[in-house]
């Protein structure tokens, strides 16, 4: 299964969408940035299938609560996405386009 942003997107707002607590998902966020930068300090990964508390663990959360934060907000990431990644490139000048082949 490949998994898409837009697809991440349309699952989490079926399973997670609730607007009227704005304020709690991003105090989730907050919590799950600080339980990765532990994870990280502890360099705790997955092993042998075990997820719980490791970094992988984490950053999915991270990841969760920005996509369920951007629903609430109704952003399509993958509209916005290459939009802010041309912004990027402009500063930075890498070289490297978002669309690309990688």
């Amino acid at each position: 299964m490949s998994i898409t942003i837009n697809y991440l997107q349309k699952y989490l707002k079926l399973k997670d969408y609730n607007p009227e607590v704005k304020e709690q998902y991003f105090m989730k966020l907050s919590e799950e940035v600080g339980e990765l930068s532990r994870s990280m300090l502890k360099n705790q990964r997955m092993t042998d299938g075990r997820v719980k508390g490791t970094i992988e663990e984490e950053l999915w959360d991270v990841i969760y609560y920005a996509i369920a934060i951007a629903n609430l907000y109704k952003i399509d990431l993958e509209e916005v996405i290459p939009l802010k990644e041309k912004l990027n490139n402009e500063k930075y000048q890498t070289g490297i386009n978002f669309g690309d082949e990688v």
